[in-house]
């Protein structure tokens, strides 16, 4: 069964010239003659891709090939500027790890609005907010804000939420690495539950070998284009094969 589709899927994005431009400079560019409309660059180009329930696929590309953007796309933090997204069931991004926290209140009212936002309610987080706590090592810190917490404490606490909720689909961008060593075998046992489970996973990553070993299938992404999805080890010898 399919649970997620992109159709003719395309992202424009403004560049980060048009991002700097504020409306003193446009209308003084104006005045002098000098304005030139910002460009815009096509992040994604008329993308199709079909994922089935259970599958494990590996994203791999060079930087600035579109990865995370697929990523944010099918999560629903961007919208296609044309195309269509269909996705079937709970899905928890990884992205940016602590992207979605307010930095202004506490871990446990974070985990309570994080749980809430993936379509738990306040009482069932509640349940879950002691094993969560304890996974990312957090437990004295339940009542202080998240902006007093390091980058790494964040990171912990994103992981711990995404990955204790059980969703549907996991979308997982370059979070392996998250932590000491420690914490990193704590995040691998956890993710061999997914990886042996129903649960549909999405990862980037740039560790081929992770993906040859780990992956069903692979996606090979080249300025916004899929090039190649496949078996994982042949997609991944094609891309060692190009670059």
């Amino acid at each position: 069964m399919e649970v997620i589709r992109l159709d003719q899927v395309c992202l424009w994005r403004r560049t980060q010239e048009e991002f700097s431009y504020d409306l003193k400079k446009t209308i003084l560019s104006i005045v002098e003659g000098k304005y030139r409309k910002p460009a815009k660059k096509l992040v994604l180009d008329h993308i199709d891709l079909v994922v089935d329930k259970g599958e494990k696929i590996g994203i791999i590309g060079a930087n600035g090939s579109g990865k995370s953007t697929l990523l944010k796309v099918i999560s629903g933090i961007l919208q296609p500027t044309t195309g269509t997204v269909r996705v079937r069931g709970q899905v928890a991004p990884l992205i940016e790890l602590g992207a979605g926290f307010d930095p202004e209140i506490s871990v446990m009212d974070n985990i309570l609005l994080y749980g809430v936002l993936l379509g738990f309610s306040r009482s069932e987080m509640k349940e879950r907010a002691r094993s969560i706590l304890e996974f990312a090592e957090l437990e004295d810190y339940a009542l202080v804000p998240v902006k007093g917490l390091s980058s790494g404490m964040v990171a912990r606490l994103g992981f711990a939420i995404a990955t204790d909720v059980q969703p549907d689909i996991l979308i997982l961008d370059e979070v392996l690495s998250v932590g000491d060593e420690s914490f990193k075998n704590k995040c691998k046992k956890r993710m061999d539950s997914f990886w042996n489970g129903e649960t549909t996973v999405l990862v980037v990553s740039h560790d081929l070998g992770f993906v040859k070993q780990s992956c069903d299938k692979a996606i090979l992404l080249s300025k916004g284009n899929i090039k190649l999805v496949g078996e994982s080890q042949k997609v991944v010898e094609s891309y060692l094969g190009i670059i």
